[in-house]
């Protein structure tokens, strides 16, 4: 019997934590989820805000700053946080990717660069920085007599194992950069076991899954993945989809019953859970994706009620604003107020800005009904 799309759908809402919040501590909680999207600073922050009980914003402060979470470029070629003792195998996992993306683009191999100099590059950094640097630090010490090529760095910054360290700021990552050589620096695993241990948390963190869902995911070619799933046969739960379509899981892999109540989310943006996936109507529709999934990458603050993505929100002087593609029952509206409140809290706390560089797709969206809600108890 196959699996229904909402039973997809609870089984990703259960395993990243959106069908309740978990009593956990943030590192733990990190783990669970399996990474967190990063690109916007605020983003890891209001992830596990909706995924942890009693979520304490500096809790993640201190993670970062102790390292015990690293933000770094991971999967899809975008920044991710991850736990700190998971990063040595999601980057030698991705590692072939990173260094393809850039050594293999020709904004690299037009410069006359080759590959050789740009691990002679990567020997020289790994030591410069055992302790923060800036990038103009880093470029310095590359330059010695002689100006460096820009695009070296370009790549370097990409696969190296560099982490971003903390700068400060609202939410502990400010538009100044420092790098340094992540924690445990990656030995020469073999990339093939690398790959079916990132298979295997994606499928506890996502699952059940296809194939091209996890190229999705990480950017990684087909015939690495099918090789890697092959692998794995004697360990797998092999599922049908929706559509017929063949789905891998870990054995006993949580898969709620469909009727299984959803609690609305306010999501932020670059969520995970809209990202994770070829076939993204598990959480979205074809058409509200085309509006919340930008063309330039950008991906929006999304509310989720009953599982499945029905607007946008942003925060505001007065509270959060909501813009729903469909009207809302009241009891879905109610379970949004709830939410709201305290996100609203969190939101002016730290950066009452938050977002609102993406405000002018705000007017462009499609809008059945338009609320603001829960404003903040420090507004």
């Amino acid at each position: 019997m196959a699996l229904t799309g909402r039973q997809l759908n609870r089984a990703t809402l259960a395993r990243q934590l959106l069908l309740e919040r978990r009593p956990a501590d943030v590192v733990e909680g990190v783990r669970l989820i399996v990474a967190l999207q990063a690109q916007e600073p605020a983003s890891p922050y209001i992830a596990l805000w909706n995924r942890l009980a009693g979520f304490d914003p500096e809790r993640l402060d201190e993670a970062f700053v102790e390292r015990s979470i690293v933000k770094a470029t991971l999967m899809r070629i975008t920044l991710h946080a991850v736990a700190a003792d998971e990063y040595t195998q999601f980057h030698e996992a991705m590692l072939r990717v990173l260094r393809s993306s850039r050594l293999g683009d020709r904004r690299y191999t037009s410069t006359g660069l080759t590959i050789d100099d740009a691990d002679a590059a990567l020997r020289r950094i790994v030591g410069y920085t055992s302790r923060p640097r800036t990038k103009d630090e880093i470029i310095g010490m590359l330059s010695d007599s002689s100006p460096v090529e820009p695009r070296l760095w370009w790549a370097l910054r990409t696969f190296a194992p560099l982490i971003h360290v903390p700068t400060g700021g609202p939410w502990s990552f400010g538009r100044s950069q420092e790098f340094a050589t992540a924690p445990t620096t990656p030995a020469r695993l073999d990339d093939r076991t690398a790959l079916q241990h990132l298979i295997w948390r994606y499928l506890e963190g996502f699952g059940p899954a296809t194939a091209q869902d996890f190229g999705q995911f990480t950017l990684q070619r087909q015939a690495e993945i099918g090789a890697a799933l092959e692998a794995m046969a004697d360990r797998l739960t092999i599922l049908e989809g929706p559509d017929g379509e063949t789905l891998f899981d870990i054995p006993g892999g949580l898969i709620p019953p469909a009727d299984t109540p959803a609690p609305a989310r306010l999501l932020g943006m670059w969520d995970s859970i809209l990202l994770a996936y070829r076939d993204r109507r598990r959480i979205i529709s074809d058409d509200d994706r085309a509006h919340v999934i930008r063309r330039n990458g950008d991906v929006l603050p999304t509310v989720l009620v009953d599982g499945y993505v029905n607007g946008v929100w942003r925060p505001t002087d007065d509270g959060i604003e909501v813009k729903a593609f469909r009207p809302m029952s009241d009891h879905h509206w109610n379970e949004l107020v709830q939410e709201a409140g305290p996100l609203s809290t969190l939101v002016a706390s730290r950066d009452p800005n938050t977002y609102r560089r993406y405000s002018g797709w705000w007017s462009k969206l499609p809008q059945a009904e338009l609320r603001t809600i829960g404003q903040s108890a420090t507004a």
